[in-house]
């Protein structure tokens, strides 16, 4: 690459605008709403190793490992631009530091994923010990790879790459929002510090997203897009396309209320909604709405609004949060149906904020995540995975290691020297 154009287009690679492991992001596969009656057992398949909680999900050393690979092949393009862009021929200054931006906050984006699948629950009294990822900065792939940084180090890398990227990034990516602008910065922010519990500075980036970007909610009792393209899905902030095919559990799926309206747009039953026989249910809504047939796993709107109304409610300020959710319900119900969310008691509210949360976004990536956040304010109770018969084949108690993905060996064949996470 020698041209401004080069790189332009460099960031238009659509594995770049991918979901984490695709097709179906299989990060949902390690959640507690996830029911897959006919796994085989042996498991051998990486979806069903990961559904379990594997230790590891292949020990072919010339294989790319699952997460780990994803993120760092991405990293790797996104450090090509942020090695190359300055020498750069053709475009103006603008254009440069433009794309140099929208580098840093896509590498940024990737390195919120590792600390969070590699490195424990985020903790302020142990983060600057807790050891996460390697910070990679290079393109060349012959350099040694560095040891593990600890989680505060990477959560000050990312919020350093996207301070910087900030005045840089252009207003509005409304033409293509799998590309990067300020308000997509703002969401990242808003997304890290969450994860990080800081919820004031989560709570107030989430605001400057949504002051920022053009993007708007979808309402479910209004027309719906004509086209499945994600790229300009009117509620896209920064967007990451995965395919929706995920067995939902009876228990997750008996949360929902029977006419909301997300059911039947985004999940197909062969039971007739009734959630009595497993495997029945499928998040696929390719097979009802098939504009929807795509997820996305980066932020949006409704993303936004839900971490401003659990800011909110954790800090008391009811009225906020109820706010926040109502916007969301009133477009996710017909008015004949819809029910505003009212009450005057904290805990009613933050767990109203909370369910509202899994039914908005249930297999965007994130229940993961939200579990170990929620293990570590002891919230958690134990999953677990059953085979065809009803027998428990898997478990995740409360607190266990497993909420932390362990090096992959290829990684590790490599880098000797690396300590590996327990498991």
């Amino acid at each position: 690459m020698t041209t401004t154009t080069d790189y332009d287009q460099w960031l238009n690679d659509p594995d770049l605008a991918t979901a984490v492991s695709s097709p179906y992001c299989g990060l949902n596969f390690m959640g507690d709403n996830i029911d897959i009656p006919s796994i085989p057992n042996p498991a051998t398949s990486t979806s069903h190793l990961i559904y379990l909680w594997a230790e590891q999900y292949s020990l072919a050393l010339n294989v790319s490992p699952e997460f780990w690979g994803f993120h760092y092949a991405n990293i790797n393009q996104f450090n090509t631009v942020l090695a190359g862009i300055d020498q750069a021929t053709g475009g103006t200054n603008s254009q440069r530091r433009s794309l140099k931006a929208e580098a840093l906050l896509g590498r940024a984006y990737e390195y919120f994923y590792l600390v969070n699948e590699y490195g424990t629950e985020y903790d302020s009294g142990t983060a600057h010990t807790d050891l996460a990822v390697p910070y990679v900065t290079s393109n060349d792939v012959s350099q040694q790879v560095p040891g593990r940084s600890t989680i505060a180090d990477i959560y000050q890398h990312i919020i350093d790459d996207l301070t910087t990227a900030l005045p840089d990034l252009p207003a509005d990516n409304s033409a293509n929002r799998f590309r990067g602008s300020k308000a997509a910065a703002y969401s990242v922010l808003a997304r890290l510090y969450f994860y990080a519990r800081n919820y004031p500075d989560a709570q107030k980036n989430a605001a400057l997203a949504l002051e920022n970007t053009r993007a708007v909610m979808m309402d479910f009792n209004g027309t719906l897009p004509a086209s499945a393209l994600l790229s300009i899905q009117q509620d896209v902030i920064y967007g990451r396309q995965a395919v929706g095919y995920i067995p939902a559990t009876l228990e997750f799926m008996r949360t929902y209320e029977s006419n909301d309206l997300r059911v039947k747009l985004l999940y197909f039953s062969t039971d007739g909604y009734t959630y009595i026989t497993r495997g029945a249910t499928n998040y696929v809504p390719a097979f009802v709405t098939p504009s929807l047939q795509y997820t996305n796993i980066g932020t949006s709107v409704q993303e936004m609004k839900l971490i401003i109304a659990e800011c909110a409610a954790r800090s008391n300020d009811l009225t906020t949060a109820l706010q926040q959710v109502n916007d969301i319900r009133k477009n996710r119900f017909t008015p004949a149906n819809y029910q505003a969310v009212e009450s005057n008691d904290q805990p009613t509210v933050l767990e109203a904020v909370l369910r509202e949360r899994r039914h908005e976004l249930p297999f965007a990536g994130l229940r993961w995540f939200d579990m170990r956040r929620l293990d570590k304010e002891n919230k958690m109770e134990t999953v677990y995975r059953y085979d065809a018969q009803g027998n428990v084949i898997a478990e995740l108690p409360p607190h266990s290691p497993h909420y932390t993905l362990q090096i992959p060996a290829q990684v590790l064949s490599f880098n000797p020297d690396m300590p590996q996470n327990p498991y």
